[in-house]
């Protein structure tokens, strides 16, 4: 699948004001960034356009700002590690409101290879555009601050938010160009091509807590992969919708029906469907999740009434391992059990292992199972690694990404 888009290498942005929508949703703790992934992926478009001599004026969210605007959520300490990144200052602007008299007089201000950082937008309320929000009234705001627009992240192409695709209504109106950044292109070309044109055999695997988190993506990767693998919370609904016992292990009870669908349309399709022969079992959740805990190892079709699943067991991390050694392409999405935890990370680490370890094309769909394969120190050895969770997850399902669908055909 090509993109089609135009790109920051489409335009001349020399002495332009370019908006880039940024993914800078750090982790913060006391104020300090403590995984700086995101910000390294943005760098690749800000040095572009900063060579070209546009005026970089960079904008994201952070955090969910539930409480409102607040410090916390503040995206200083984003502009002073970036301004040490660049080797130049970051401006930045911040004004709660965004958008308001600070931004259009920083912008003002600006020389060619400037660049400026509004502050998180979400401060400005929701960014969704229902009428009642402000969503429309902040695009335009937005718009009006800039030439052209570039729309680097990903983590958020799933939105149809004011700062990610209603502003290109507005940046279109004045004649300016829509396009897409370095980060968003690869994002776009690694799991385009993973679904609609894989070197096969094509291995998909599927983790995480919910089966309903992940109803489409099952459906759709069943059509394009050949072998689907499935672990983690979600296989026991899967094991109990073939009649076997899983104690207290998490279940989608109404769900049941459709892991039945999806057993039987596996088998009419000739695809492989793999589940958990053995799992890791313990009397309870670990408390604090990273806490020691008890465990045994039992076959799938024999967990106690008393017990619950919370890993796959050492077989199944062979049997999974052994699926992926053959493959050409594998797309890994969701943890094996409760990695967090050192005890119940070992199915995590088994399937980390043996992505690291084969010679296919290894992409990794963003939220917890990036998370896990940074932990586990296997980032580097991985083809890519996604910088959005849920983006990821809607693009495995076949759906066009808002963020993406704005931006100007080439």
């Amino acid at each position: 699948m090509s993109l089609n888009k135009k790109s920051v290498d489409d335009f001349n942005a020399k002495g332009r004001r370019v908006l880039v929508r940024c993914d800078f949703n750090v982790p913060l703790k006391d104020g300090v960034i403590t995984d700086e992934t995101r910000i390294n992926a943005a760098l690749p478009t800000i040095n572009k356009l900063i060579a070209d001599g546009a005026k970089v004026i960079l904008c994201s969210h952070l955090g969910k700002v539930k409480e409102g605007p607040n410090e916390k959520e503040s995206l200083a300490p984003v502009a002073k590690r970036l301004s040490e990144k660049l080797g130049k200052e970051v401006v930045f602007v911040a004004d709660y409101n965004v958008t308001g008299e600070a931004a259009t007089a920083a912008v003002a201000a600006m020389n060619e290879g400037d660049v400026v950082l509004l502050q998180n937008t979400r401060f400005r309320g929701k960014e969704e555009t229902k009428p009642q929000e402000a969503g429309e009234k902040f695009a335009e705001e937005l718009a009006a601050l800039a030439d052209d627009y570039v729309c680097d992240a990903f983590g958020s192409a799933h939105r149809a938010h004011a700062s990610v695709a209603v502003v290109t209504k507005y940046i279109s109106a004045k004649g300016g160009v829509n396009a897409v950044g370095y980060l968003m292109q690869k994002e776009i070309d690694f799991l385009g091509n993973a679904v609609e044109n894989p070197v096969r055999p094509f291995v998909a695997i599927l983790g995480g807590a919910k089966v309903a988190d992940k109803l489409n993506v099952i459906n759709n990767l069943l059509e394009k992969c050949d072998t689907l693998i499935i672990g983690g919370g979600m296989a026991f609904t899967f094991l109990k919708a073939q009649g076997n016992e899983i104690g207290k292990s998490l279940v989608d009870d109404e769900k049941l029906d459709y892991c039945k669908e999806m057993i039987a349309k596996a088998e009419s399709l000739g695809k492989k469907l793999l589940l958990p022969v053995d799992t890791t079992i313990a009397a309870s959740f670990p408390d604090p999740i990273d806490g020691p805990i008890e465990v045994s190892v039992v076959d799938a079709n024999a967990i106690p009434a008393d017990m619950e699943g919370l890993d796959i067991g050492p077989k199944t991390a062979e049997l999974y391992a052994d699926a992926v050694k053959n493959a050409k392409t594998v797309v890994w999405n969701g943890p094996m059990g409760v990695f967090e935890n050192p005890t119940l990370a070992k199915g995590t680490i088994a399937v980390a292992k043996a992505l690291a370890e084969t010679d296919a094309t290894t992409i990794i769909g963003g939220g917890d199972s990036a998370a896990a394969v940074n932990q586990l120190g296997f980032a580097d050895k991985m083809s890519h690694i996604s910088t959005g969770g849920g983006a990821s997850l809607e693009f495995l399902e076949g759906k066009e990404l808002p963020g993406v669908y704005a931006a100007d055909d080439k």
